[in-house]
């Protein structure tokens, strides 16, 4: 009985030890999945950069053509504005410079510019 009970007890011994040696699949398998988690949300990530940068692209090829409307002689302040960059314009001031003048960008200065000028804006 005495033996029975000293070889179940250092087998058991034997048992735990090796067990702190042996892999975890459990372990294993929680990499994976937090690898792949973390791959899925660089490509997540990568994905909406890209859109933003082609959303961007998209909305400035059509932003002159709303600014256009928006300058349009519907209001007194809209068409003082447009005068005032005609005339500057005209007057030989550059781009950069009106659109520091009136606090515009330089694509909405160029897009009154050649929208209300008949000869356009010269580059």
């Amino acid at each position: 009985m005495i033996t029975t009970l000293l070889t179940l007890a250092s087998i058991s011994v034997v048992l735990f030890i090796a067990s702190f040696f042996m892999n975890d699949r459990l372990k294993d398998v929680e990499d994976q999945v937090e690898q792949m988690s973390i791959q899925m949300m660089q490509d997540t990530y990568q994905v909406k950069k890209k859109l933003n940068v082609l959303e961007e692209e998209l909305l400035a090829g059509e932003l002159p053509e709303e600014m256009i409307k928006q300058t349009r002689p519907s209001a007194p302040s809209s068409t003082s504005l447009v005068q005032t960059i005609k005339s500057m314009y005209q007057g030989g001031y550059s781009t950069e410079r009106i659109a520091k003048e009136t606090n515009m960008s330089i694509q909405e200065v160029h897009s009154i510019v050649h929208h209300y000028s008949p000869k356009g804006v010269s580059q």
